[in-house]
């Protein structure tokens, strides 16, 4: 790994392994927005070809870090480390494993799909696109960094353009939406920064670095059962963890197309993946103390996602509710404290933010030739826009875990590892999930079938070019859900280490 030490006023020592793969993600993401930046309002089509060429680029370049990852070796690849701040301890040090790879995939795949899917976007279109690659830049920073300080500095960066993002371009009380959308993540953000500054004190390291704090002695358990609740919560609210759900569905509903993918495909996940990152690496003796409490909000979580969609008319809201019931698999897996949970999880984590994308991305187009979200006001639409039709449907048969989709494995293996630990909230889970799982079926035939609409007797389908974005998130759902060992062995180089280095 090869080392540089720059002398002076300014000192600074690099360390890369070799062509610093994660900081040229990040860089293209930076590049973009200032090419976009630079382009004149009214050259709309030369903006929207810049942003498909350069989230094109990083999908890449996330496609490549993803099966360039060195499966028998494990642990952190592509490294790259600057000392930035020496007297605070703080790095830019970014590097990935086998729990940061699928997300970074995922949210490659997430952006490139939402550029395309707001192709037809006339309103603000320079606004809007340099906002959308600030909120992802934000998304990729955290999933590479190994520095808590630069976590929350990435956190804080993909939340922000949020409340521009929902209340300029967005539907159905939108004001209302980015508002509270904006004060509940920044609640989290208020827990996150206190848990981070009582680890970097009580530590005595003089470091942010999380391979450095997260060696074993270097908390004591009473700190670790007091700092990770923080993070739990912190992160956990950005996760749609029950009872600190309810900006969620109301930020999906309002959100644009493409930001509700993103919303819904990559953004709860950093809130799972910082429960994941910071709270159970450094504190894993406080994971193993509050995971019964994990546990119940998980299960809880499920339940009254189930029950809550039922009572909805709104599609975006279905599809908002079922999210916060999946994520709260996500959780349920994270509290076993057993390898098969991780697994679970974040096998989950990257099915649930294909599977929504697509949801999203079809409910876009759907809403675009109709300009209704109310499922009383639709039907029938199979018989005029049968490939839009059939994504939707392919989404939801996915939500519902069907084999042969990618969520099926995700929660199969979370089931099975909870049931070991959490027999009675398992089953009542797995109940509340079969009436959603009933409920979807029931949109899907008020929605697509049954008596259609005279209005909408002329609608026209999804054209081929329109439909790209929805062929690659089927293609991903099919794709992992037949051959799930292509997760799964990446996924397993990180979590097994780092169980079998636990304290017993």
């Amino acid at each position: 790994m090869p080392r540089f030490e720059i002398k002076g006023a300014l000192s600074m020592q690099i360390e890369l392994a070799g062509f610093p793969y994660l900081s040229a993600i990040l860089v293209t993401c930076v590049a973009g927005l200032l090419v976009i930046l630079l382009l004149p309002e009214e050259r709309k089509a030369e903006i929207k070809w810049v942003s498909a060429g350069f989230s094109g680029t990083t999908l890449l370049l996330c496609l490549y870090l993803f099966f360039a990852y060195d499966k028998s070796k494990g642990g952190l690849q592509f490294v790259e480390k600057i000392l930035w701040v020496p007297s605070l301890g703080i790095q830019y040090f970014n590097a990935v494993d086998g729990f940061s790879l699928p997300n970074l995939l995922l949210t490659g795949i997430v952006f490139f799909t939402g550029v395309l899917t707001m192709w037809q976007l006339e309103e603000r279109v320079k606004e809007f696109f340099a906002l959308y690659f600030l909120l992802v830049l934000g998304v990729f920073g955290l999933f590479v960094s190994m520095d808590l300080f630069f976590i929350f500095v990435w956190y804080d960066v993909s939340l922000f353009p949020m409340y521009l993002l929902i209340a300029v371009w967005g539907t159905t009380r939108k004001e209302y939406a980015a508002m509270k959308l904006t004060l509940y993540l920044l609640a989290g953000s208020a827990l996150i920064l206190p848990g981070m500054i009582y680890l970097y004190a009580k530590s005595g390291l003089h470091t942010f670095d999380i391979t450095a704090l997260m060696q074993p002695g270097t908390f004591t358990a009473a700190q670790q059962k007091f700092a990770f609740p923080l993070f739990y919560l912190g992160f956990g609210i950005l996760a749609g963890v029950w009872p600190f759900h309810t900006w969620s569905p109301v930020g999906h509903a309002a959100a644009p197309h493409s930001v509700s993918m993103v919303h819904a495909g990559v953004l709860m996940k950093i809130g799972a993946f910082g429960v994941l990152r910071v709270a159970i690496f450094l504190c894993p003796e406080g994971w193993q103390y509050w995971s019964g409490v994990m546990a119940f909000l998980a299960a809880f979580g499920i339940i009254y996602g189930a029950l809550a969609g039922l009572r909805q008319t709104d599609l975006k809201y279905v599809i908002g509710y079922s999210s916060v019931s999946h994520m709260g698999i996500v959780g349920l897996g994270l509290s076993t404290v057993s390898v098969e949970g991780l697994n679970g999880a974040v096998f989950q984590m990257f099915a649930h933010g294909i599977m929504t994308a697509l949801l999203f991305s079809a409910v876009g187009y759907i809403y675009d030739r109709t300009h209704t979200k109310e499922i009383g006001e639709l039907g029938g639409l199979s018989r005029v826009m049968p490939v839009a039709s059939f994504y939707f449907i392919l989404a939801a048969l996915a939500g519902m875990g069907i084999p042969g989709l990618a969520c099926f494995w995700g929660e199969l293996v979370v089931f099975i590892a909870a049931f070991k630990v959490y027999p009675v909230r398992t089953v009542v889970a797995l109940l509340a999930l079969v009436v959603s799982a009933l409920f979807m079926l029931r949109v899907v035939q008020r929605t697509f079938y049954g008596p259609l609409p005279e209005k909408h007797a002329q609608l026209n389908d999804v054209s081929f070019s329109l439909g790209i974005p929805r062929m690659i998130l089927a293609g991903v759902l099919l794709l992992f859900g037949l051959f799930p060992a292509l997760l799964f062995d990446v996924i397993e180089t990180a979590s097994i280490p780092f169980m079998n280095g636990l304290p017993r």
